[in-house]
């Protein structure tokens, strides 16, 4: 094969195509050197070669490796050579084959003689010149092979191989069929199978999308039944919160008519201070004018009242000037009270020395005229000397009261305490335990059993009656939701025991703390208590040990002193507080045992409405005419014996007036006579408020010849509401 020279050769236009010949030489331009000359004529000797006459490929560059492969290859035949030696041995043929087999044989096909001719297409001015040239060249090869067709046995060979190419390309043929019918069913096996999986692959992707449907819709189904729940956990929050809401507003207006209340009683109580200091004032002033009379009369007793006079004076301006203050004041304060009293107790004490002074000094006088009698009479020598009668005295010894109780007192008070510290000790594992899930059950049980007791106010019958049923039920095993859980008594094997021992702990210091503050909080306290009482009468022997260890006034006990007892410890028994800086103060410690006594008495006076109906208090006002009783029997404590009694007195006075009538006015006329005048005595200056509260009570009882109701009581219509 004749390669193109190359595109940089000198003068040569791969792009210029001669007309006749094909590519072609540009003449050089003008005005060049003479050895250029001799170059155009050795090309153009070239060009009228046999190579030169040539027509090139121009685009074999493109071709690349194809077409360098094609060159390096031995010559092949096509594969029309079966059809060319079949028509090459038939004689009638042979002449018109013979220009066809000559480029075949020689490694030219049709094809390629076709792409030769037509690489470069000729111009249609010359098209005609051009195939003239081809034509040529064409016989001209033809002259030249047809020269080597006269061999018969390499023909003979080369059809041979060509018919044996033929068998093996026809069987080559069946082959390939019996392979792509093969491979046919392979296929239509494959896309059965794909098919089939195809069927699977929709049936799982359609089983997915119904369970995710299912899954969709069940957490749908869950989430609104938890936007459900939550809906109904807010409407009972915002319930519970209205409910709060309802008895904090109930509970605001009851403070408001508490302190309207508290107004209202400071008010009489400074007109009744006012009243008092007016008397005390009246009293003064009559006292001290008592004094004049025997101040004439000094000459006749042989005594001078001067002193008297002039101290009398001095009180009554005292209490004057009391009087003063307090009208500028505005509001007599107890302390003025206390002065003015204290002023006419020494009026009344200097009046009783004067009298005795006046007394003594009339004895004197009269035992000296008798004596100058006698001494007459002697020098008369009277025979029988008169005998003078002795004036025989009387003597009115009252019998001595008790320092302490009696045995059958103390014998009940000792079986409730060894009964409170036999339960304590029953608990003591449930108290102590270190396990956290002892110790939450501890937990629970004691805020479910005490939260409620210090929830009971006076707002509504169906507030007492709601907390009672809560604290029955506990009592009772049942379950009861507290802070969103249930919480049983079952849960521990001491859990009776210890809500039993914590429910009446927490009644007696609601009484020490929330009575002693407000005195009408004794009655919606003690009905709950007294109905838990009765449905549990455990509750109601614990609660009074507790009672008696902290306030034991109430059974009535007055603890004495024993040799070696540490006075911190005495002033425990007494029921004092004893803190760390001291004894709490004697203020502090009579208002506890007030509230403590206030509740006391209010559990004896009320019952449970919605109780048996069949049966009786458990504690009733047979015990409190019992305490009274016994409270009499029993020499009086300073401040402590007069609070106690008008506390009591003014809670349930008015049951025990009406239950025992005569009896309760015999024994109140017991107090006002002979009993008071004993507070009186062991009272010291600074003591007097509780005594005066208790006089001024006893006094009014007995000119009304009646006992009010208490303040506070629930009546019969509380329960409607």
């Amino acid at each position: 094969m004749v390669t193109a020279p190359a595109a940089g050769w000198f003068g040569y236009d791969p792009e210029a195509v001669c007309p006749a010949r094909g590519p072609c030489f540009r003449p050089p331009e003008e005005g060049k050197m003479p050895a250029e000359d001799k170059r155009w004529e050795t090309l153009e000797a070239l060009r009228n070669s046999e190579k030169g006459r040539l027509s090139y490929d121009t685009s074999w560059l493109e071709e690349g490796e194809d077409v360098l492969e094609q060159c390096r290859s031995s010559p092949k035949l096509s594969v029309e050579s079966a059809w060319v030696l079949d028509r090459f041995f038939q004689p009638e043929t042979q002449s018109s084959t013979s220009e066809s087999l000559t480029p075949l044989i020689y490694g030219f096909s049709r094809d390629d003689q076709l792409q030769e001719t037509s690489v470069f297409p000729p111009d249609p001015s010359t098209e005609k010149e051009t195939n003239n040239n081809v034509q040529e060249v064409v016989q001209e090869l033809n002259a030249e092979h047809t020269l080597l067709l006269l061999s018969p046995e390499a023909t003979q060979i080369e059809g041979y191989v060509r018919k044996y190419e033929e068998v093996h390309r026809i069987k080559g043929q069946a082959e390939l069929k019996h392979r792509q019918e093969l491979q046919q069913k392979a296929v239509q096996s494959f896309s059965n199978t794909a098919v089939e999986l195809l069927k699977r692959f929709e049936e799982s992707l359609e089983l997915r999308q119904r369970q995710e449907y299912e899954e969709m819709r069940d957490m749908m189904e869950k989430g609104s039944l938890e936007v459900q729940g939550r809906q109904e956990k807010l409407k009972e929050e915002h319930r519970r919160r209205a409910k709060n809401l309802n008895l904090k507003l109930r509970e605001a207006e009851q403070q408001r008519l508490r302190q309207e209340e508290l107004e209202r009683q400071r008010q009489a109580e400074s007109r009744e201070r006012v009243r008092r200091l007016n008397c005390i004032q009246e009293e003064v002033l009559h006292l001290n004018m008592q004094i004049e009379p025997y101040f004439k009369q000094k000459e006749l007793v042989g005594l001078d009242l001067s002193g008297y006079s002039n101290r009398g004076n001095q009180l009554c301006s005292l209490v004057s000037g009391v009087i003063k203050l307090t009208s500028e004041g505005g509001v007599p304060h107890q302390e003025d009270i206390l002065n003015a009293e204290r002023a006419l107790l020494q009026m009344r004490g200097l009046i009783a020395e004067m009298h005795e002074k006046i007394a003594a000094a009339a004895a004197e006088k009269k035992r000296m005229k008798e004596e100058e009698e006698k001494a007459l009479q002697k020098k008369q020598e009277v025979k029988a000397e008169p005998v003078k009668p002795v004036p025989q005295e009387k003597t009115n010894r009252k019998e001595g009261l008790q320092v302490k109780a009696d045995s059958s007192t103390m014998q009940w008070y000792q079986q409730l305490q060894d009964m409170c510290d036999q339960c304590a000790i029953s608990i003591n594992d449930l108290n102590n335990s270190k396990d956290f899930k002892v110790k939450k059950i501890k937990m629970d049980l004691q805020k479910t059993a005490t939260i409620p007791v210090g929830q009971i106010s006076s707002i509504a019958g169906s507030h007492l009656r709601e907390i009672f049923e809560k604290i029955n039920n506990l009592l009772m095993g049942k379950q009861i939701p507290s802070a969103g859980k249930l919480v049983s008594i079952s849960q521990h094997p001491q859990g009776q025991d210890f809500v039993c021992y914590k429910l009446a702990e927490k009644f007696v210091k609601q009484g020490e703390e929330e009575v002693a503050s407000h005195h009408e909080a004794a009655f919606p306290i003690a009905v709950v208590a007294s109905g838990i009482w009765e449905s549990h009468p455990k509750v109601g022997d614990l609660f009074l040990a507790h009672l008696h260890r902290k306030c034991p006034y109430a059974v009535p006990f007055f603890p004495s002193w024993k040799d070696g007892l540490p006075k911190e410890e005495y002033q425990r028994l007494l029921g004092y507080r004893v803190l760390d800086n001291g004894v709490e103060q004697q203020d502090n410690f009579l208002k506890r045992i007030s509230g403590m006594v206030r509740l006391y008495a209010a559990i004896m006076l009320l019952r449970w409405p919605y109780g048996s109906k069949q049966a009786e208090h458990p504690h009733g006002l047979n015990y409190a005419w019992r305490w009274l009783a016994q409270m009499l029997n029993l020499e009086p404590l300073a401040d402590i014996t007069a609070t106690l009694l008008f506390d009591f007195l003014e809670v349930c006075g008015n049951a025990l007036m009406k239950k025992y009538q005569n009896q309760f006015w015999k024994m109140i006329l017991l107090i006002k006579n002979d009993y008071f005048c004993r507070i009186e005595a062991v009272t010291g200056t600074g003591q007097v408020g509780a005594v005066i509260r208790l006089r001024q009570f006893l006094e009014k009882c007995l000119k009304q010849k009646d006992i009010p109701l208490p303040k506070g009581y629930l009546h019969p219509a509380f329960w409607r509401s």
